[in-house]
């Protein structure tokens, strides 16, 4: 955790807070607003915006895969064959 004197700029809420607007508290969040969330007057998490975005993922090419899969049967046959 932060020391306490880089926590100054950060609102303080409680759980409960948190609870029940976290919505309003996501909003202001994403707009740059910083959050130490209190658990009976003890800081227990800080809720701030992410500092740079998440990696996305490549989906796999479904296509590509499909292409290298067996010609299919019918599913009865696909059955029989399985269980030999």
């Amino acid at each position: 955790m932060k020391p306490a004197h880089k926590r100054r700029h950060m609102k303080r809420a409680t759980v409960r807070d948190l609870h029940l607007k976290t919505s309003d508290m996501v909003r202001r969040v994403a707009d740059g607003e910083m959050f130490l969330i209190e658990k009976r007057g003890v800081a227990v998490a800080e809720l701030r915006p992410v500092e740079t975005p998440p990696p996305t993922r490549r989906l796999p090419n479904r296509e590509a895969r499909l292409a290298k899969l067996p010609v299919c049967m019918d599913s009865g046959r696909i059955l029989e064959q399985d269980r030999r």
